[in-house]
């Protein structure tokens, strides 16, 4: 299983309400408050909890499935060497990849191979995006795992959550998706 979540630097400071008094009260926990309003780098260190957030909730739903708001149940640990989200019995690791440009966040259930792959776009539309990235990760798979691209597609449950089909035949492996502002990313699982 795999979530991630990419954040556009660029994108954030102009678009987002990062710098509403009560933004970072709702979203994080008082430590991750702490760890926000303490760090060199404030800006990045909320856009870096909170692909974290996103990138584990992507994984929750994808075992949990169902669409809710909750981002700061979704607790990340930011101690030790491996970083991980937690919410209720729920823990899962994440890795994340702080950019100049852009803040990616991967989660998984275990330290499991992940094929992922971030992308830059010079249009900003969500669905252009999308179907871009969708092809991208097609690309991939069909090329990694020896498949007649034409047979591969993607069908979304009613959650949102993304799986790949084969001849109309669902692969065990799991994808995540996530696009923002000029920047998107694909990761996937290598157990097929």
């Amino acid at each position: 299983m795999v979530g991630n979540d990419i954040v556009d630097l660029n994108e954030a400071s102009e678009t987002s309400h990062w710098k509403h008094p009560r933004f970072l009260e709702k979203l994080f926990t008082d430590i991750e408050q702490h760890y926000i309003k303490t760090s060199p780098d404030s800006f990045t260190a909320i856009w870096k909890l909170w692909s974290m957030k996103e990138a584990a909730y992507k994984l929750y739903v994808q075992l949990n499935p169902g669409r809710f708001y909750n981002p700061k149940r979704f607790v990340c640990n930011l101690s030790g060497k491996i970083k991980s989200v937690t919410y209720l019995d729920f823990k899962c690791f994440v890795k994340t990849n702080v950019t100049s440009k852009f803040v990616l966040s991967e989660a998984r259930l275990t330290d499991s191979n992940i094929i992922s792959q971030p992308l830059r776009f010079n249009n900003k539309s969500y669905s252009s995006q999308s179907k871009n990235t969708q092809s991208y990760l097609l690309d991939s798979i069909a090329k990694d795992y020896n498949l007649s691209r034409s047979g591969l597609q993607i069908k979304k449950n009613k959650w949102g959550v993304p799986k790949v089909y084969y001849n109309l035949n669902p692969l065990s492996l799991t994808i995540s998706i996530t696009h923002h502002g000029n920047y998107g990313a694909y990761a996937l699982n290598t157990c097929l």
